[in-house]
């Protein structure tokens, strides 16, 4: 069983449009940067998580579960700035990315992929203009989204067999068997993307109709 983003509640933010939702995130990506306080900062985080699990419905563990992968990630920026800056420096870079995770979390977990790609596809529809197809990027995204839960289970299985065989906890040995499997399920969807005639071009309109 694979994991999912999506996360059905009936809630107001589950009713949002789409649109609305990146939108708003977009919003507060640029507000958080241009914003250098750290009070501002921590009211913004408080207010995701006020939207997220009051007003969206979603448990801890849901929000959690995004949080998790990226807190070493956090920490480890977190002692660069005490290296480099000074503590609040380092305070204010995490708690800004912090918050764009856990907002990007609400995103995903209230919205459905078909929803999210369908406002990517329209926003990139002027790029027809200069022989992009929003499609392609859609199904970019809609596979990204898709692969994002599905490595991560992956990661979680290789651990738990290694466990129960008592093997080493290094990173080197996780990496390498998930990196494999990461490989062979490229390999399988890149062929049956090739059997669907994804990369295909779309003949011209004159040819179709002389057809």
């Amino acid at each position: 069983m694979t994991l999912a983003l999506y996360h059905p509640v009936p809630s107001p933010v589950h009713r949002a449009p789409a649109g609305l939702k990146l939108l708003v995130l977009a919003a507060l990506g640029v507000l958080l940067f241009v914003v250098p306080r750290l009070y501002l900062v921590g009211g913004a985080l408080a207010g995701v998580l006020a939207v997220g699990l009051g007003l969206g419905g979603l448990p801890v563990r849901v929000l959690w579960a995004q949080v998790r992968p990226v807190l070493i990630w956090l920490a480890a920026l977190f002692v660069v700035h005490l290296l480099v800056t000074d503590a609040a420096t380092g305070a204010l870079a995490v708690s800004r990315l912090l918050t764009l995770v856990l907002a990007a979390a609400v995103v995903t977990a209230t919205s459905r992929v078909t929803e999210l790609v369908d406002v990517v596809e329209r926003i990139c529809s002027p790029l027809r203009w200069v022989g992009v197809r929003p499609a392609r990027i859609g199904l970019v995204i809609a596979m990204t989204l898709r692969f994002i839960p599905l490595i991560a289970e992956r990661a979680a299985r290789i651990r738990e067999a290694q466990a129960a065989r008592g093997g080493a906890r290094r990173l080197t040995v996780l990496v390498v068997p998930l990196l494999v499997q990461v490989l062979q399920m490229a390999h399988t969807t890149a062929e049956a993307l090739d059997a669907r005639g994804a990369d295909d071009e779309p003949l011209p309109r004159r040819r179709r109709r002389d057809r």
